[in-house]
């Protein structure tokens, strides 16, 4: 048989965080250079207040999750829709931020059947980025030499210093860095990096869609961040007919990261009642 089909979902690595059982679970999908680690704090916090079950996601090309040399987001979708099927979930909540903002909006489009619920955080429907500032990370990210046998913060202290010139945010560069593992004494990126920066214009890109999503969504946006702004909110309008848009004052693009309190009741006052 031939090699995988670039058509195939891939098997994603994925985390539960045991809920209550008379309520839908929710599924979160981080953003670009994420993992599901990014949300683990999160998903702890909803189910300790009394929300279904959450599942935190590894995105193809991420975290423990497969590598694929496509990375567009009708087949992020199928790969979410694919380990729902597997787990034997027929209607969820869905989450996403960022990158992951716009594989659950497509989801959402494609198979609104599965979502009872859309939470897009910080992302609209649009064209997102200049894909140029990611290209720079990305090369910067390629071009890290660091030698073997190092310790652990050897290495990331080598990588951060080489990061520097590229990527200025010191935020940014700790962010980039989770991203870099240890394996057999030698340190690589996790993050299939040739995929993405191939597939950068799809990511900053969105799908065309004619249908709209007939449920609730709601649009989470940092009231600091330029991504969901007014000019988008016709095409938001369009594809969510149901859609709320809210800001989180004070937050950056990371939402969760920079007001996690207001994050979470955001969220918890959106899921439908018990």
């Amino acid at each position: 048989p031939m090699g995988p089909s670039p058509r195939r979902a891939v098997p994603l690595a994925h985390v539960e965080v045991g809920g209550r059982g008379d309520r839908p679970p929710l599924v979160l999908l981080h953003g670009l250079f994420g993992s599901h680690g990014n949300f683990q704090t999160v998903a702890k916090a909803l189910v300790r207040r009394g929300s279904g079950k959450v599942l935190t996601l590894d995105a193809r090309n991420h975290g423990g999750s497969p590598h694929s040399p496509l990375m567009t987001y009708e087949a992020m979708s199928l790969d979410v829709q694919h380990l729902l099927s597997r787990l034997g979930i027929t209607k969820c909540i869905l989450l996403g931020h960022s990158m992951g903002g716009k594989t659950a909006m497509t989801l959402a489009l494609q198979r609104p059947d599965l979502v009872e619920r859309l939470i897009s955080v910080d992302i609209s429907p649009v064209s997102s980025a200049p894909v140029s500032e990611f290209s720079a990370y990305i090369s910067a990210m390629k071009s890290v030499k660091i030698p073997d046998g190092l310790s652990r913060s050897a290495a990331r202290q080598l990588a951060d210093d080489q990061l520097r010139s590229v990527v200025q945010l010191p935020q940014l560069r700790q962010f980039l860095l989770t991203n870099l593992v240890e394996v057999e004494g030698r340190y690589i990126w996790r993050v299939n990096l040739e995929a993405i920066s191939h597939h950068l214009a799809d990511i900053m890109n969105f799908p065309i869609f004619h249908k709209p999503y007939p449920g609730p969504a709601l649009f989470l946006g940092g009231s600091n961040s330029p991504y969901i702004s007014s000019k988008d909110y016709p095409e938001i309008q369009r594809l969510f007919p149901k859609a709320d848009v809210q800001y989180v004052e004070g937050a950056g693009h990371i939402v969760h990261q920079d007001k996690f309190e207001e994050f979470i009741t955001a969220v918890l006052n959106f899921l439908p009642p018990p």
